[in-house]
């Protein structure tokens, strides 16, 4: 079955004139030709134009995907394999991009008065505001909250970088304890779990014993929370929620 040049620029979302380009420079020749002398493309010659495509996407060159497409050792399931781990690399990278936007977004919110480019270089792939978010998602309008707006809106760029590198070392540490088989009673768990607890206070607004207890419970109950933890290591959003009942525990008995 063969399809016109009209069929294929509507299939793939390209021009006519696209396509009569890649025809001209020999990057994708139609296998036929109507009686009339017109370009007549073969279901070979789609799976051409979808590798095209693919690398184009990618930023690819003509010139470059022309080179690759025409390896002669080339095995049409490693072109897909590459695409696809090109294609996964940029998401991860858009994904990124994205969260560095919302934390210049959070940042401009909080008042903080950074360029965009120290914005990146501050926040990086993480976001050190991840507890301001965590209250005004569920304490919006609390004193608490409120706390927290008056706090970080005299916060320098340096005080965000020791926020984050708090955070950092906090989240090191707590991991490489799960990797040593440490239990959540156990009294180094429960130590980082008061760790965690003291940051929020010391830079944020105050958190009693009963309040971290409400935030273990939604670490693991929302998801967005126990993706991030869980990130980390795995099962750690429910290993810090057993460690902070288990530290308030032991303050409040």
């Amino acid at each position: 079955m063969s399809h016109s040049v009209g069929q294929v620029a509507g299939f793939a979302g390209v021009t006519v004139r696209t396509l009569h380009h890649y025809d001209d420079i020999g990057l994708l020749v139609p296998s036929g030709r109507s009686h009339a002398g017109h370009r007549r493309y073969s279901d070979t010659d789609l799976d051409r134009l979808q590798q095209i495509m693919f690398y184009r996407e990618l930023g690819f060159p003509l010139d470059e995907v022309a080179v690759l497409l025409d390896d002669p050792d080339a095995d049409p399931r490693a072109h897909l394999r590459r695409q696809h781990e090109l294609l996964t690399a940029r998401i991860e990278k858009l994904r990124k991009m994205a969260a560095a936007v919302e934390h210049a977004m959070e940042a401009r919110k909080m008042g903080i008065d950074l360029t965009p480019e120290e914005k990146f270089e501050v926040f990086g792939d993480k976001d050190p505001e991840q507890y301001a978010d965590e209250a005004e998602q569920r304490w919006g309008g609390t004193e608490a909250y409120a706390e927290s707006q008056r706090r970080t809106a005299s916060y320098t760029k340096e005080d965000w970088k020791r926020v984050q590198a708090e955070v950092d070392d906090w989240q090191e540490r707590y991991a490489a304890l799960m990797a040593a088989g440490e239990q959540p009673s156990g009294e180094a768990a429960m130590d980082l779990a008061e760790e965690h607890r003291q940051h929020i206070s010391r830079w944020y607004f105050e958190v009693p014993y009963e309040t971290h207890r409400c935030f273990a419970e939604m670490y693991v109950s929302d998801e967005r929370f126990k993706a991030f933890y869980d990130s980390l290591r795995p099962g750690l959003a429910a290993h810090l929620k057993e460690a902070i009942l288990a530290n308030a525990a032991r303050h409040t008995a």
